[in-house]
């Protein structure tokens, strides 16, 4: 699998606590074997994001993502669950 960070995701992540980008980087070594692992709760999205995906972080924090063609997944936000609302607008 070949994962891509978008710009915004790359600050979103700079941003976070250490403690839950080092969650992420745990998580993120078990969704490139399995992005449907059970402990990540990977789940798709409704409304206007309804291609997207999400998968969970501590905290109630979310990774928010895409599978575009093949194996490669887009990796677009990180943080706490009120991004979805910022992205809709």
């Amino acid at each position: 699998m070949h994962i891509n960070q978008s710009p915004h995701f790359k600050r979103s992540y700079k941003k976070l606590p250490s403690d839950i980008r080092n969650d992420f980087d745990g998580k993120i070594a078990l969704f490139m074997e399995n992005p449907r692992h059970p402990f990540l709760r990977t789940h798709k999205l409704k409304g206007r994001l309804e291609e997207c995906f999400s998968f969970y972080l501590k905290h109630g924090n979310r990774v928010f993502f895409e599978f575009t063609s093949g194996d490669v997944v887009n990796l677009l936000d990180v943080g706490p669950h009120d991004m979805y609302k910022k992205r809709r607008k």
